[in-house]
């Protein structure tokens, strides 16, 4: 069966060599390109103001490879790092931070998110304490804000913290080669299973090729807001998986 990774880049390529060793055909089809933050001095510059933050809340392993890259020679590692998960905490620990420092779902949770990530880390919010919540935002945006779904955020305010973000990267629509296009084009009807781990994927997916039918097509989504995206795109069928590679495999097993 042939699989169909989604992921960005270098992500994508991991998963391939995963999937392959268990046994399946699986081709990357990054629908998502990742590139420099849009403003390297304020990443800089939110380094140099880590001091009282009760924490650092990186959105996905590429906010944390954005925001090391721009890391000032000799600035301290932030004491308090806060990841969704696995992927995320994996980018951390490359990036030198102790595992002591690390605050994520537990390998075993239901679901890797915000929410899980919350329940973790609610207790630490006291009034007027700062959470800096490092994330990316589409090339399309002027804001260096950035942009996503703020729900942690607001949990944050709620609980009389305080939030700042800064852009660490950014996320593009890629531009698929012919060759890449015409996998799309056959994977929509021909068996194949997409694998999405993020919603923007899938609305790159559908700008790409505008006029597709997607009703033949079969997919996997690490979670249920990405599997509804894929419905709404007109998927036939989608499985909700956890995003670990065990239990993706066993819901590309319950397709075939």
């Amino acid at each position: 069966m042939r699989v169909i990774v989604t992921r960005p880049r270098r992500e994508a390529q991991d998963w391939v060599q995963a999937l392959r060793q268990a046994g399946y055909d699986a081709q990357a089809l990054p629908l998502i390109s990742i590139a420099a933050a849009p403003d390297a001095s304020l990443v800089q510059q939110a380094w140099h103001q880590l001091d009282g933050c009760l924490g650092l809340m990186f959105v996905s392993a590429n906010a944390v490879d954005g925001f090391f890259a721009a890391r000032p020679p000799n600035a301290p590692l932030p004491v308090q790092a806060w990841a969704t998960g696995p992927g995320t905490v994996s980018a951390l620990r490359r990036a030198g931070v102790p595992a002591s420092h690390i605050t994520a779902p537990p390998a075993d949770a239901p679901q890797f998110d915000s929410e899980a990530l919350w329940r973790l880390v609610a207790r630490r919010i006291v009034p007027g304490g700062r959470v800096l919540i490092v994330r990316g935002a589409d090339a399309a945006e002027v804001s260096t804000q950035g942009a996503g779904r703020d729900w942690f955020a607001h949990q944050v305010g709620a609980a009389g913290g305080r939030v700042d973000f800064v852009v660490s990267y950014q996320r593009q629509r890629p531009q698929l080669d012919p060759s890449q296009l015409q996998l799309a084009r056959d994977a929509a009807s021909d068996g194949s299973v997409w694998l999405f781990s993020s919603s923007e994927a899938v609305q790159n997916l559908q700008s790409i090729l505008p006029q597709q039918d997607w009703h033949a097509a079969r997919a996997v989504a690490t979670h249920a807001r990405i599997a509804q995206a894929a419905r709404a795109a007109g998927f036939a069928v989608v499985h909700e998986s956890r995003p670990a590679l065990v239990d993706v495999r066993a819901s590309i097993e319950s397709l075939q």
